[in-house]
Order: C-alpha cells, then structure tokens, then sequence
C-alpha cells in the first residue's frame, strides 16, 4: 500500500511541475525599467548592433539565443521571423549560445530558445524563455513600454 501511494505522489507532483514548465514556456517577462534617481542605471542592459550581428529594428528587436539542437529554436525562428515580417520597424536576429558566450553569460541565459525582446536603442525591456507562439510574441511587443508602437 505504501508504494501505491508513493507512485501516486511522484505522478501528482510531476504533473504539477510539468504544468508549471508548459505555462512558463515563452511567457514574456517584462525587465523593470532602471530608476535613474536610485541610481540603477547600471543595471539596465543597453545592446549594441555589435553586440547582436546585425543592425537593430527601427521599433524594436527580437535577439533569439539558440543552440543547434533545439527542436523549440527551429519553431520559435519561424514564428518571429513572420512577425518581423508583418511588423515595421520589427528585426528578427538568430544568434547561436556557443558562438557568443560571452552574450549569453551577460544575460544570464540558461536554456534555449531564449528571446530578447530589445527597444529602438538597443535596450533589453523583456524576454522569453522556451518555445513561443505568434499570439506571445505580439503580446511581448504590445505590452512593452518602451517599444515604439507601429505608425
């Protein structure tokens, strides 16, 4: 009777965290913006177009840190390649994690497919780890502050 129960456990408890992961999986996060009277300038992160390979959006950017096997990098390029397609002023930039560590440990990446989602200035203002939707990516850019809206 003890080992019923004790399966009955593991299953209950790997099926709540396996729903924790699934509704985690490519929720945008919104970064708090730096106060700049509390002296918290240095903890916003402001990226380079040297940083990201490529020239950043006139709106924003979408940084996506992939890694080569990765089934979830492969969907969530596609779906914000479309995005930056439909949106102007919208760039969508791939980069591969071992090819730019140095990036990945400035921001704090631990799994992939992770998304930044970068303002006209190259300002991180949120990111997404894990597989993401098009309904989730146009959600990152309209509930992010300091993204320009399209004219």
């Amino acid at each position: 009777m003890k080992e019923v129960a004790l399966v009955a456990v593991v299953l209950a408890l790997t099926s709540v965290l396996g729903l924790v992961w699934q509704r985690r999986n490519g929720r945008f996060r919104a970064v708090a913006p730096a106060d700049a009277t509390a002296g918290d300038a240095a903890t916003r992160v402001v990226l380079t177009s040297d940083d990201v390979t490529a020239p950043l959006g006139a709106r924003a950017t979408f940084l996506q840190v992939s890694s080569e096997v990765c089934s979830a990098c492969r969907s969530t390029h596609r779906v914000l390649s479309a995005v930056a397609a439909e949106q102007p002023g919208v760039v969508h930039v791939e980069l591969d994690a071992v090819q730019h560590l140095d990036l990945v440990r400035r921001l704090d990446v631990l799994r992939t497919p992770t998304t930044f989602v970068l303002a006209h200035d190259g300002t991180v203002v949120g990111r997404m780890s894990g597989a993401t939707d098009r309904p989730q990516a146009l959600a990152a850019l309209a509930s992010c502050p300091d993204v320009a809206p399209a004219r």
